[in-house]
């Protein structure tokens, strides 16, 4: 079974020029954690994700893959 895609931090952080490493580092998390969410083998709690979303300076929900148009 193929990994779903959930969040989008991968993609918000290379729109800024950010790296899994510089998250890491503000967030106080080791980089292999980061690097599993952004590759979305593991996802972030939704606490950690509204963090996440303060740090980048950007709307939660920008960081979440919607589901509104899935059939």
């Amino acid at each position: 079974m193929a990994k779903k895609t959930i969040n989008r931090l991968k993609v918000v952080l290379a729109e800024q020029g950010r790296t899994n490493k510089w998250l890491a580092e503000k967030l106080g998390k080791n980089t292999a954690t980061v690097s599993r969410w952004c590759t979305n083998e593991m996802q972030p709690s939704l606490e950690t994700l509204i963090e996440i979303a303060k740090i980048l300076g950007v709307d939660v929900r920008d960081l979440i893959i919607s589901t509104k148009n899935d059939k």
